[in-house]
């Protein structure tokens, strides 16, 4: 590195942890310009509640976590590093006698849920997510980063999503060479256009933040709810509404290869107060179901 942070940090590192995998769900995939993930070295470009560009560093030194920023909002990203490396949360808090939960448990001791604060840049690449497919929707906010996106600050090659204000006033015919449909184009403008409101809707309690989201066009409780647990670390958030998702509870927990939303929560109901943590960790694991029904019994299928 060339040029030094204008802040940084150093915070004590829990004795189980894993940084790419607690940071991982802030990425859109592999190919996301706005982030570079290794075993121990994390770098994330982004907007800060107060729209400041900001390009952060976290490292794992062994016994130490440090958090370096570069940018107008690093300063926000120094005193927002607890909450963005997952130091508040508490994995341990999800007990279970359940075999396959237990084995899942065990492949990722030191997950987290990272907790960013940033409810506007995390509704951004969610609302992407809505109606496609994960392929599509990376791709898209790739081609958005790119094309839209300023140099991040700092030494670091990365491009910052598009600002706020730039998604507010693109046109049509831009979204569509992103492969944006109409829909999502309208969303994304309405919460780029109230960035800052929305983003002090950060101190409201989870359920009422959910509600307050929720008021507005194209965001439902999928939207909020993934927010919520992808976001902002609420370890009790259950996406309903997804194609796939309702499939692979069931078969973690009950070797069933197909299932709807009443089912899904159901078979989460005993985990209440930690759902989140257990739908994170099948995301980690990509625990899916069988894309058609087991021929044998389930219990012999059953994965993770």
């Amino acid at each position: 590195m060339t040029a030094p942070p204008d802040a940084e940090v150093e915070l004590p590192r829990p004795a189980i942890y894993d940084l790419r995998a607690t940071l991982s769900m802030l990425a859109m995939a592999r190919i996301d310009p706005t982030m570079s993930l290794a075993p121990r070295e994390v770098w994330r470009a982004t907007w800060s509640p107060d729209c400041a560009a900001v390009t952060w560093r976290a490292t794992d030194e062994g016994g130490a976590l440090r958090l370096q920023a570069w940018g107008s909002g690093a300063a926000w990203a120094v005193e927002a590093a607890p909450g963005l490396l997952g130091l508040r949360d508490e994995p341990a808090a999800l007990q279970t006698d359940h075999p396959a939960l237990r084995a899942l448990i065990g492949r990722f001791p030191g997950l987290r849920l990272t907790d960013t604060g940033q409810v506007t840049q995390s509704l951004l690449p969610t609302i992407l997510r809505q109606l496609v497919t994960w392929v599509d929707a990376v791709r898209s906010w790739r081609a958005l980063a790119l094309a839209h996106g300023e140099p991040a600050p700092g030494p670091a090659d990365l491009r910052l999503p598009p600002a706020p204000s730039t998604l507010a006033s693109l046109p049509a015919w831009a979204y569509r060479a992103a492969g944006v449909g109409s829909r999502q184009a309208e969303t994304l403008r309405a919460v780029a256009r109230r960035a800052r409101s929305l983003d002090r809707l950060r101190v409201h309690p989870p359920t009422e933040l959910a509600r307050r989201l929720q008021t507005l066009p194209g965001i439902g409780a999928w939207t909020a709810q993934s927010l919520l647990g992808g976001g902002l670390g609420w370890p009790d958030a259950v996406p309903v509404g997804d194609y796939h998702l309702p499939n692979s509870v069931a078969w973690l927990l009950a070797s069933e290869a197909r299932a709807d939303d009443g089912r899904m929560l159901e078979l989460l109901a005993p985990f209440a107060g930690q759902r989140y943590r257990i739908i994170r960790l099948i995301f980690a694991g990509a625990v899916t179901a069988p894309r058609y029904g087991p021929k044998s019994t389930p219990r012999t299928r059953r994965r993770g």
